[in-house]
């Protein structure tokens, strides 16, 4: 494994390595282990935080300019570009129905059911999760175990600007159709986003429950029930309405995670 990081950390330094067969063959090796689950571009760690793998975001992104466009052919369908389809699903125990995509690269966990939907080169999915129709999970985002992307939920990737955190969804999480997660935010474990919100580095997600206010930036705090909503905020042409997401309940600590869903989602009225 260090050899393999010295050796992505050298052609990131020097692009001319790129042109070498040893280089090349490294990179693809990584983006084999990344496919396999070997390698991670995100870890969680013991203390409950999170590990940034640099050195193999950067192996992801010299995986394209060493690949050439190939044309892929599916049946009746035709793909052109430059990385290949994942395959193997029956192998890996993984559900995918047509027509859901995923690249090589990415890693699904045995147990994930893929409907129509896209997951992104680098990406890791965990086991049991649902990534519904239409959602669609960026380059090396890590979505956890027992997690719902309900339709048209967008996982927004990282690839550029390279030292941005991967977005990250942890276990046991429900997201809410056309919700949208990007520029590296993380959800606690156990969190419920209902339909339609929008999380970006900068949007404020505000705590309600309590007597006063309480403001995050970037994260949503574990077992969180969240829905859409806006506030008020001063500009030169006068005051307008800001979108933001509101936390209004927590959802219950059980070891059913179901019955703890279902409690949450009918408790707050949370559409879904």
């Amino acid at each position: 494994m260090t050899n393999l990081q010295e050796a992505i950390e050298q052609a990131w330094a020097n692009r001319d390595l790129l042109k070498e067969t040893t280089t090349q063959e490294s990179i693809r090796a990584v983006l084999s282990m990344l496919d396999r689950g070997e390698l991670r571009v995100a870890e969680p760690t013991l203390d409950g935080d999170w590990k940034v793998n640099e050195w193999v975001k950067k192996a992801v992104v010299l995986y394209f300019p060493i690949q050439q466009m190939q044309t892929i052919e599916v049946g009746p369908f035709e793909f052109h570009d430059k990385i290949p389809l994942k395959k193997g699903y029956s192998e890996l125990g993984v559900r995918v129905v047509p027509h859901a995509i995923a690249r090589h690269g990415a890693f699904l966990e045995k147990g994930v059911i893929m409907m129509p939907s896209y997951v992104n080169v680098g990406a890791w999915v965990g086991s049991g999760t649902m990534v519904d129709t239409w959602a669609t999970v960026g380059s090396c985002a890590q979505i956890g175990r027992n997690v719902h992307l309900s339709g048209g939920v967008g996982i927004g990737g990282v690839l550029e600007p390279l030292q941005a955190t991967p977005t990250i969804i942890e276990d046991d999480c429900f997201i809410g159709s056309r919700c949208i997660i990007v520029e590296g935010v993380k959800i606690g474990r156990e969190a419920v986003l209902g339909a339609n919100v929008v999380l970006t580095k900068s949007t404020h997600i505000i705590d309600v429950t309590g007597d006063e206010p309480i403001t995050y930036k970037g994260h949503v705090p574990p077992r969180s029930v969240v829905i859409p909503g806006t506030y008020s905020k001063k500009f030169p042409a006068g005051e307008y309405q800001v979108a933001c997401a509101l936390i209004i309940g927590q959802r219950k600590e059980s070891t059913d995670k179901k019955v703890s869903l279902n409690d949450a989602l009918r408790t707050h009225s949370v559409a879904v």
